[in-house]
């Protein structure tokens, strides 16, 4: 009778685990198609840059950063230095560091398998998904369907991308750059939900247009910084 019930309640255990993971697949799959467009450009582009197919294919499901990997491809086609390349890698993936703070409180208690695998797959997608999410809200399950299945996705639109990129010249010149910045808006419009995400969207938005129109070098990075500051300002003030 004990052995039933035991089975009965692992069953059912399976089937809520299976359910929270669907609906995390489900939750983020208008993302998965934003980011197609950009998968396609990362595989496309890593062939231009003289990578083979394998080695391209191998960056998407190793590094599974798009933005850095278009910043490394292009860095290697131009010929710059190890060290080059790994610093602008660093400093464009940085990001994900602020990420892993601030959901720390709900991964941080769970067994190391889970902590690595949900720490590989924390990109900008699964932190927009799962970031608003309380720590009693969590479900690693469906953090594991977010995750997962965003990087089924990329690296099935980066081998669609070496396959044409292989066929088709230049297909890193017909606008599908486009993908990433409306793959960030449709990130970071959601979380719009107070004056002090407003200002720092706003200041950062403002920043980094000003910076390209002049070319300053590095200004991406300043528009951060300086949006960050006036973010935290803003708050304190909000606070008191």
């Amino acid at each position: 009778m004990n052995e039933r019930k035991e089975k009965r309640l692992v069953s059912e255990s399976d089937v809520t685990n299976w359910h929270h993971f669907r609906r995390g697949a489900l939750d983020v799959f208008p993302l998965c198609l934003a980011v197609m467009p950009w998968g396609l450009l990362a595989g496309s582009f890593a062939i231009e840059s003289g990578l083979e197919p394998l080695q391209a294919q191998a960056m998407s499901a190793v590094v599974f950063a798009g933005a850095a990997q278009l910043a490394a491809t292009g860095l290697m086609k131009a010929d710059a230095s190890f060290w080059v390349l790994m610093l602008t890698t660093l400093i464009i993936t940085s990001r994900h560091l602020l990420y892993s703070l601030s959901m720390r409180d709900r991964i941080s208690p769970l067994p190391l398998r889970w902590r690595l695998g949900l720490g590989f797959l924390l990109t900008d997608e699964l932190f927009a998904v799962t970031a608003h999410q309380t720590p009693t809200m969590f479900n690693r399950w469906y953090a594991l369907g977010v995750g997962l299945w965003f990087y089924l996705c990329w690296n099935v639109a980066s081998f669609v991308g070496i396959v044409a990129g292989e066929l088709i010249p230049d297909l890193d010149n017909i606008g599908l750059e486009f993908a990433i910045a409306a793959t960030f808006i449709a990130i970071v419009v959601p979380t719009i939900k107070n004056m002090p995400v407003l200002m720092t969207v706003l200041t950062a938005m403002t920043l980094s247009v000003f910076f390209e129109l002049i070319h300053l070098e590095g200004g991406m990075m300043v528009a951060s910084l300086v949006a960050m500051a006036v973010g935290f300002f803003c708050h304190q003030v909000r606070v008191k």
